[in-house]
């Protein structure tokens, strides 16, 4: 292992470092990752078993979308459930003078 005097390194130098030795440690930690998969993946194959056949999809969720509980006046194909950002039309609308309740699907 190399020494390195770093009180003779100036400030962008370090920095430089520091930057370069963050990146070294994030491949090293993908490179372990991966070859800790590889292991789970052959043991799992020498079993007669998938990844995916034991700890399921990797998919965080399979939530139903809401159902739309908005549409437009004029186009009856666009929608919007309440949650999350307003569309432009449902703002467009409402500083129309329209209410959220005319908006409503009944």
């Amino acid at each position: 292992m190399a020494d390195y005097d770093l009180e003779a390194l100036s400030l962008p130098e370090l920095k430089k470092m520091q930057k370069d030795i963050a990146k070294a440690i994030s491949t090293c930690q993908d490179r372990q990752k991966a070859e800790a998969r590889a292991k789970v993946e052959a043991v799992a194959r020498d079993l007669g078993y998938s990844l995916a056949e034991l700890f399921g999809t990797e998919t965080k969720s399979s939530r139903a979308p809401a159902a739309a509980k908005y549409r437009h006046p004029e186009n009856p194909a666009l929608t919007w459930s309440g949650r999350g950002r307003k569309p432009q039309w449902f703002v467009d609308a409402l500083a129309a003078g329209t209410t959220a309740g005319d908006l409503e699907i009944r």
